[in-house]
This record gives C-alpha cells, sequence and structure tokens, in this order.
C-alpha cells in the first residue's frame, strides 16, 4: 500500500522506517508541529507521581534536563511507546496504562496514596482528557503541567495534495484527534473533498475516527487497541485486504 502518516516528527521517521520494512511506500506529511516549552524543577515540588500522556511531554523533560529528583518519582505512562521512553530516561518505576489517557484512572487509583503529594500531569497545552476530574473523586489531585504547544498545520504540501487527487494514497493514518480534524481542515483548504472517496482511514481510536464525520471517504478503519503495535497490526490487516482487490 501507499501510506500517507501524518504524525509529528520526530514520530514520522520512526513509522516511516516501520512501514517500509513492511514493504510499503510511505509519504510524511506532519499535521501538527510540536513546540516543548520550558519546564522549572519547582514544578514537580511535594509531587508524589508524574503521568505522561505522550512521549512529547517526556520529551519536554528531556529537553529541560530531568534531575535524579524527578527521575526518582513513579510515572505513569499511557501506553507501552511512553512506557518504553520513560524508561530509556531513566524513570525506575513505570505503571503502563492500555494506550488512552481515560484507562489511567483506574490504574492510578490503584497505585496512589491521597494522602500524598499531588500528581503531576506532563500534558500538552490542549488535553484529549482530562484527569483531575475522575481522580478528585477519590481524594486525588492533579497538577497540569504544560511541557508542549502542539500547532495544526492545515495545508498539505503541494506534492501531498497531488498524490490524493491523483489517488496514489490507499490509505491515511491518524494518531490523534487532532491530527484528524486537521486532516479534515486541509481536505477541505486543498479543495480534495472529492478526491478522498476512495481512501481509508486507519485511526488509532473511536474518537479519532468522529473527527472525520464531514469527510466522504471509502473506509473508516480502527485498531483494536489504541497503541502503535495495533496500529501496525491493522495496517497489515487492511494491506492484506487490498492485496485481494
Amino acid at each position: 500500500m501507499h501510506l500517507l502518516v501524518t504524525r509529528p516528527e520526530p514520530d514520522a521517521r520512526k513509522l516511516k522506517t516501520q512501514l517500509e520494512a513492511l514493504g510499503h511506500e510511505v509519504t510524511v506529511a506532519p499535521l501538527l508541529r510540536i513546540d516543548v516549552l520550558p519546564i522549572e524543577a519547582a514544578a514537580f515540588d511535594g509531587a508524589q507521581a508524574i503521568v505522561a500522556t505522550s512521549r512529547n511531554g517526556l520529551r519536554a523533560l528531556a529537553a529541560g534536563g530531568s534531575s535524579a529528583e524527578i527521575l526518582r518519582l513513579p510515572l505513569f505512562a499511557v501506553g507501552p511507546d511512553t512506557e518504553m521512553l520513560a524508561r530509556e530516561m531513566g524513570f525506575a518505576e513505570v505503571f503502563v496504562g492500555a494506550g488512552s489517557a481515560s484507562d489511567l484512572v483506574g490504574l492510578i487509583e490503584s497505585k496512589a496514596s491521597s494522602s500524598a503529594g499531588p500528581i503531576v500531569h506532563v500534558a500538552g497545552e490542549t488535553l484529549a482528557f482530562d484527569l483531575a476530574a475522575p481522580l478528585k473523586g477519590s481524594g486525588l489531585t492533579v497538577r497540569k503541567l504544560v511541557a508542549y504547544r502542539s500547532q495544526a498545520v492545515r495545508s498539505l504540501t503541494v506534492d501531498t495534495a497531488r498524490l490524493i487527487a491523483d489517488g496514489a494514497i490507499d490509505a491515511v493514518i491518524l494518531m490523534s484527534r487532532r491530527t484528524a480534524a486537521a486532516f479534515g481542515d486541509a481536505v477541505t483548504a486543498g479543495r480534495l473533498e472529492n478526491s478522498v472517496g476512495g481512501l481509508t482511514c486507519l485511526c488509532i481510536s473511536q474518537e479519532v475516527a468522529q473527527e472525520l464525520q464531514a469527510l466522504t471517504l471509502g473506509r473508516v478503519e480502527i485498531a483494536a487497541k489504541p497503541n502503535s503495535a495495533e496500529m501496525l497490526a491493522l495496517v497489515a490487516r487492511v494491506a492484506t485486504q487490498f492485496s485481494r482487490v
């Protein structure tokens, strides 16, 4: 298949390498730009744990020079990919969720203490899911730390738009709600609404797929679980179906 990868860098390059190793042709067109923000060490004063719902939050920590004190804190990672980066950074105690922020609620409640300090959520400026409200019911306090800002890229490159218009792209990979929304905006801005009727959209979750309702697409497929491994499994499954056509 010819796949369009819309993830921001550096995750787009990693995914491109994985997909090409599986024999796919890949075009990269990031629809989000990540701007890392400065983080003060004092933001973790008195904290009992850290939550990372994106690798971008951890990259912001790394860019600021994670101290030994920070690395000693338990860390709740949204999924396996975030867990891997956390361990590479030096976090020793990492609890891993199933792939979405909402899945972390029960895990945090089972490990954190209502009598200890706040839990620092290292997050982006815009939250897909706010952990503070559900955890408040368990007596847990969440301190949101804005570590990065994501800016939507609302237009496709000339070359990418031409590939879509020519029907050369078989499927587009969408890994977040904001990316899916940006893709819809880019299709509209490029007047490509009539060119996506044969396009398959591979979405990491149902919530991501819902952002595409304004588009008339060939197919929308959703990963079994919201993580990178299941997205690759989805690509393999859809590729098999393409080969039978």
